[in-house]
């Protein structure tokens, strides 16, 4: 794991609220890094009944991690449900916010857009090209490959700017409003992380588009240094989109999403 270049600020928050979906859930690289940066890392996990903060003042960003449940999922799901709601009041407060996987599908609905399986029911799962929009190249230098664990994808609402994509699901990452990033890849999973998932979830390796367990650890040396180093520079400049600190003359142009109100 490459250095991080920035440093937790001086003045402002010190925490980071990382939202996971299941009892052992795991930060993973992404907490790692936040971490080394100097910020103290605030699990909660409202499927098991965690109450998520209405006061974001202590709080530096909110990195909403991944799950095994769908963001449809509201209906029956309290915890879902909850995250919906809260989402769009994080990013209306200027909170730095990064939805990733299933994170990204709940930003995606709060902002009304969509989320549903593949047409032909195919999934990613494994390591998957993906390159950036015109738009994108602000974020992603070059095609790149990441790692992927889905059976869901999106449609985002016009509200949102198409960062990355591919040809299977082309909702790959995407931009609402200034402080708010979705990515449909893990750039916070670990070999390890990867062993475990390979072998507990085995079933999913089954699924119509997905790679065998020795391709997810192969490949690992590959293709990880390339996304470590991205999520690393990014972080950097997630952190910096804080609309809190930053004059209204001199946070970047980019519109604010109105939000519609979570369905089901």
């Amino acid at each position: 794991m490459t250095v991080p270049t920035g440093q937790c600020r001086e003045m402002g928050p010190k925490k980071i609220a990382i939202v996971v979906h299941q009892q052992h859930s795991r930060p993973g690289r992404v907490g790692a890094l936040l971490e080394q940066r100097g910020y103290e890392l605030h699990r909660l996990c409202p499927n098991l009944g965690c109450n998520l903060p209405e006061d974001m003042s202590d709080y530096a960003g909110v990195v909403i991690f991944g799950g095994p449940m769908s963001a449809n999922d509201c209906g029956t799901l309290a915890g879902i449900k909850c995250e919906l709601d809260w989402i769009p009041k994080v990013v209306d407060a200027g909170v730095p916010f990064l939805g990733l996987c299933l994170g990204a599908q709940l930003l995606t609905r709060a902002a009304g857009g969509r989320v549903g399986p593949h047409p032909e029911g195919l999934v990613e799962i494994g390591y998957v090209d993906v390159e950036p929009t015109e738009t994108g190249r602000a974020w992603f230098r070059a095609p790149m490959k990441v790692y992927q664990w889905h059976r869901e994808g999106m449609t985002i609402p016009d509200c949102c700017e198409l960062l990355a994509t591919n040809d299977r699901y082309p909702v790959q990452g995407f931009r609402c409003g200034p402080n708010a990033f979705g990515f449909q890849f893990h750039p916070e999973v670990t070999l390890e992380m990867k062993s475990i998932w390979t072998l507990s979830a085995a079933e999913r390796l089954k699924m119509p588009g997905a790679q065998q367990r020795g391709v997810h650890l192969s490949m690992h040396a590959l293709y990880d240094p390339p996304l470590d180093r991205w999520i690393n520079g990014f972080l950097d400049r997630w952190l910096a989109t804080d609309q809190r600190i930053s004059a209204p003359s001199t946070r970047e142009a980019v519109a604010q999403p109105e939000f519609a109100a979570a369905a089901d």
